[in-house]
């Protein structure tokens, strides 16, 4: 099956409107085996997706690791990973680390430094079997991840020579892209204001049916700048999916009291055109002319 194509920035490169993304295969919330990690990608391979997105953050290296070799030998994909956590051997047997189950044995630490990023990108590379990557992102740079005050020596990094090793890999050809992997517009309009240009963003969970803020001042930055986004976090962690049903998730927590009425609100509406709430969610996504790619993740190939 062929999938249509969007453009990434002014790169050159173009990415399948619809991406995997690699999280859940990671081990996120429950163990998957190898088979079914295989099962699940194959089945997106089939679909006509070519775009994946993994991280060093996604089980400790192990969605990396495990995408890196289902795409042995097969032509023709795009893959993004993110730079700003440095793997290294764990000190001590991990059982479950932020939410991803029998991870990968390493410890982490961030670093958005020149260094710090080329070391990280270097790894990726590896565990990918690939000696240079479509797009990198900067995972989670801001205060959403990291606070106020432990955000500013990251924020410092990234400025003092974080971005410059980006630029310089993708002068080399290391990377055909960069921009960053975050949940908030406000990091993104920072960088874009001090840093200097980039590719895309990949926006999770602000461009949504629910969740619209990037409408208000990074979508007409990103058109001014020629900057794509991609897409995650469509369902906002699970409640566009399951709808305003008790023990619904926002935001990777429980859902307030007025988002679960919002929700039931889009639902009705959604329902009176005879649409699920959860397909209008992705076609509200897939038509947004910001939008070069959505990204979607699940550990099964099947319902």
């Amino acid at each position: 099956m062929t999938m249509k194509t969007r453009p990434v920035g002014q790169t050159g490169l173009s990415v399948t409107e619809l991406s995997f993304g690699c999280a859940s295969i990671g081990n996120l919330y429950r163990e998957v085996s190898e088979a079914e990690a295989t099962a699940v990608l194959t089945c997106a391979w089939e679909a006509g997706i070519r775009y994946f997105d993994t991280a060093p953050h996604y089980g400790r290296g192990l969605s990396e690791a495990r995408l890196g070799r289902f795409l042995a030998g097969r032509q023709g994909a795009t893959v993004s990973t993110k730079v700003g956590r440095v793997l290294s051997p764990a000190q001590a047997p991990i059982v479950e680390a932020d939410g991803f189950v029998s991870p990968a044995q390493n410890d982490v630490r961030y670093d958005y430094s020149g260094d710090g990023i080329e070391e990280s990108f270097e790894q990726s590379c590896a565990r990918l079997g690939q000696s240079r990557i479509d797009i990198l992102y900067v995972h989670d740079l801001g205060e959403y991840t990291h606070g106020a005050e432990g955000n500013a020596p990251h924020r410092d990094a990234f400025l003092g020579s974080g971005y410059d090793r980006l630029v310089r890999l993708k002068e080399q050809g290391r990377i055909r892209a960069f921009g960053l992997g975050v949940n908030e517009c406000e990091v993104c309009l920072d960088v874009m204001r001090h840093a200097g240009p980039i590719d895309v963003i990949l926006l999770a969970g602000r461009l949504t049916l629910l969740d619209r803020a990037a409408e208000a001042e990074l979508v007409p930055e990103c058109r001014k700048a020629g900057t794509s986004l991609v897409l995650g976090g469509i369902f906002n962690s699970g409640i566009l999916a399951t709808g305003p049903v008790d023990g619904a998730t926002y935001d990777y927590g429980p859902a307030p009291r007025e988002v679960l009425a919002r929700v039931e609100h889009l639902q009705s509406q959604a329902e009176a055109q005879g649409v699920p709430l959860a397909t209008a969610a992705l076609h509200f996504a897939m038509r947004h002319p910001a939008a070069a790619s959505v990204l979607l993740g699940t550990a099964k190939p099947r319902p």
